[in-house]
């Protein structure tokens, strides 16, 4: 039976370095999987993405919120659904509660016009699985700075991922049957070792 697994957190928690070795944990247990991630993962989602992560790109708040959900109504349309339908495992760096956390928490967006948006984009569709990495903002911060140019988004300043943590931390408070928490700030290994474990019990 094919399953919808979404990873979130912080930049600078870890997901994007995990997503791989999951994809290769869960083939090594005979699922096929299809990797993908938000913004992004069609040709327009992806178009979209160059635009949302520009730094030199100013936007309203609610075009942000907007273009983001444009471009996972296509990547619904064009990837996840296909895919899930065909039987295979779709494993997504990202989904709606990104927005939730990044448009909402952070920006500030009123959590009712997102509410809106997610119904209107993906009805009653929600990742059977979400696997949110938590780290500090401090830590999260060191490890973006070492690895390459910030972004739009990994510009922001730490009150911003402040905000955009706790709205995580509040959506998987609200939603604790889907989302599981993993402390993103232990070693690698460990880390590994958390994932490992929910995804076992989970299969």
């Amino acid at each position: 039976m094919s399953k919808f697994i979404t990873l979130e957190g912080i930049d600078g928690a870890g997901k994007s370095t995990h997503l791989g070795w999951l994809a290769s944990l869960l083939r090594s247990r005979g699922k096929s999987v299809v990797v993908t991630r938000e913004p992004g993962g069609t040709r327009l989602g992806e178009g979209l993405r160059e635009l949302l992560l520009d730094s030199d790109q100013a936007m309203h708040p609610e075009t942000e919120a907007l273009l983001m959900f444009a471009a996972r109504r296509e990547h619904l349309d064009k990837i996840i659904l296909p895919a899930l339908d065909r039987g295979d495992w779709v494993l997504s760096d990202r989904f709606t509660d990104a927005s939730f956390a990044y448009q909402g928490g952070g920006r500030g967006l009123a959590m009712e016009k997102l509410d809106k948006l997610e119904h209107w984009v993906q009805g009653e569709f929600q990742p059977d699985l979400t696997l949110y990495f938590d780290v500090t903002v401090e830590l999260g911060r060191q490890r973006i700075d070492a690895i390459k140019p910030a972004d739009r988004f990994e510009a922001e300043q730490d009150e911003f991922f402040g905000r955009v943590r706790n709205a995580y931390l509040e959506r998987a408070r609200r939603f604790p049957r889907r989302i599981s928490v993993i402390d993103a700030n232990q070693t690698l290994e460990e880390v590994k070792e958390s994932v490992e474990k929910i995804i076992l019990s989970f299969c």
